[in-house]
């Protein structure tokens, strides 16, 4: 990704290429200087190292007042514990969205564009079952891959002004 930036400075502008790994890396940019932060599929990976909060609590400081967090994470059964998120991958978004409001964030808009009913949440490898992973091979393959991808949620929280 780096190169592709780094070729075409026409399309993507100035791009500054940082690291986060809370506790020792969360400074992302200058701190209120970001108009937008992104999040796909990492709350569950946060979770199981502990850092959820700290993720956050990082992408508040580092967005201007007025700012956007958008996260698409694999929505759990509502009430799904840590450990099961650690085991399935799926995580309860009254988590995700108690641990933005914590953070600071007011919740701006949800969308359906990343639902999927056809999603059990029920799999012997959890989301990791489904495309694009499908961690059980060709066991069952042509089930999996009629479901689709993981049932998610797509949310928007906005840092107060």
């Amino acid at each position: 990704m780096r190169k592709r930036i780094a070729d075409d400075p026409a399309h993507y502008g100035k791009v500054i290429v940082t690291e986060l790994h809370p506790p020792q890396l969360t400074e992302i940019c200058p701190p209120g200087t970001a108009d937008v932060v992104l999040s796909f599929r990492n709350v569950h990976n946060w979770m199981d190292a502990g850092t959820q909060q700290a993720q956050f609590d990082t992408f508040f400081k580092a967005l201007k007042p007025g700012g956007v967090l958008g996260v698409v994470e694999h929505r759990a059964k509502p009430g799904t514990s840590l450990e099961e998120t650690r085991k399935s991958g799926y995580v309860d978004e009254g988590y995700v969205k108690k641990l933005a409001a914590t953070a600071g964030f007011r919740l701006e808009a949800e969308s359906p564009i990343n639902n999927n009913p056809k999603d059990t949440k029920d799999y012997p490898k959890g989301v990791w079952t489904l495309p694009p992973t499908l961690t059980l091979g060709d066991q069952d393959r042509a089930k999996y891959l009629a479901i689709g991808e993981s049932d998610r949620m797509t949310l928007k929280f906005v840092k107060p002004r």
